[in-house]
């Protein structure tokens, strides 16, 4: 299950985005091989970054979010776009770590101290990069922290990952709820009080799914959002819904290849060529293996000489 639902309250205070994401977290765990801490890490950042991308004006736009530490799992890295296609991968998909204080997969503990930069290219002449230091790791806080630091934007954040005993993803998904300029204080007390007796995100998916066996990614997503937003003050329910697409997908291709070929400069390209004759080069996001034979190199040589 990989979906999302978007909405605007009725007084046009906030916008929620509620993301299903299940599916394209077990994809990503397939591809990546990634340990039950590697899964949690990486499913938080796509579905983080998902989010992010619908938040995007034009289908060109796109961003990249990269959680960097001193930890194990060294650095986290996903792209998104305006129409939620994701992609990303962790350093070290074998992290492994003890599990935290409460009992919880130390996503926090794998990426240690370190900084969360967002690049949004939107098509100027250059990008937009805001960077913050981490604020404990565990995703959802250092994106709600960078909303508030960098964009000055008051947000509430919540991602989840659930895995199961066999190591699949059983639940992933996310929450993001951002104040609207004009936003009425009633609005923020409501959202305060409904936050603050939230269960987990994915506690709230398995039991939706559960309980609504058989229906469709958007009957568990309206379901969701009722039990989320249900007991908000009429004035401030959630209207204007939407759904949108979000999922993996991998855009790499031979000709994305050649031109990192193309970058290494003639002589390195000339010595792979007289001494290996090949070059087999893999997509650091689907893992997929591109093969040039020492023709193709030549043709990429000769066409920066």
């Amino acid at each position: 299950m990989s979906k999302a639902y978007t909405g605007i309250d009725k007084s046009g205070s906030y916008r929620v985005y509620l993301a299903l994401t299940t599916d394209m977290v077990e994809e990503a765990r397939k591809i990546h091989d990634t340990t039950p801490l590697a899964t949690a890490g990486l499913g938080r950042v796509l579905t983080g970054a998902g989010l992010m991308g619908l938040l995007l004006k034009n289908e060109s736009d796109k961003l990249t979010v990269i959680f960097k530490g001193d930890g194990p799992a060294k650095q986290i890295l996903a792209t998104a776009n305006a129409e939620g296609k994701v992609k990303g991968y962790i350093a070290n998909p074998d992290v492994d770590l003890p599990l935290n204080e409460h009992g919880k997969l130390d996503v926090g503990g794998s990426l240690g101290i370190g900084e969360l930069t967002v690049i949004k290219d939107l098509g100027l002449k250059e990008p937009y990069v805001g960077t913050i230091a981490l604020v404990d790791g565990e995703i959802a806080d250092d994106l709600t922290a960078y909303y508030f630091i960098s964009e000055q934007q008051n947000t509430a954040i919540s991602l989840g990952v659930k895995v199961d005993t066999d190591y699949s993803v059983l639940a992933a998904g996310g929450l993001f709820i951002q104040m609207l300029p004009n936003f009425k204080d009633e609005a923020v007390d409501a959202l305060e009080k409904m936050i603050a007796d939230l269960p987990p995100i994915t506690t709230i998916i398995e039991e939706t799914v559960n309980a609504g066996a058989g229906k469709s990614e958007e009957g568990i997503l309206a379901d969701m959002m009722y039990r989320i937003f249900g007991q908000m003050p009429e004035e401030y329910m959630v209207s204007g819904l939407e759904y949108r697409d979000i999922g993996w997908e991998c855009d790499c291709s031979e000709e994305r290849l050649e031109k990192v070929l193309m970058t290494i400069g003639e002589d390195d390209l000339k010595e792979i060529i007289e001494e290996d004759g090949h070059a087999e080069m893999v997509c650091q996001f689907c893992c997929k293996k591109y093969n040039f034979d020492k023709s193709h190199l030549e043709r990429i040589l000769a066409s920066i000489m």
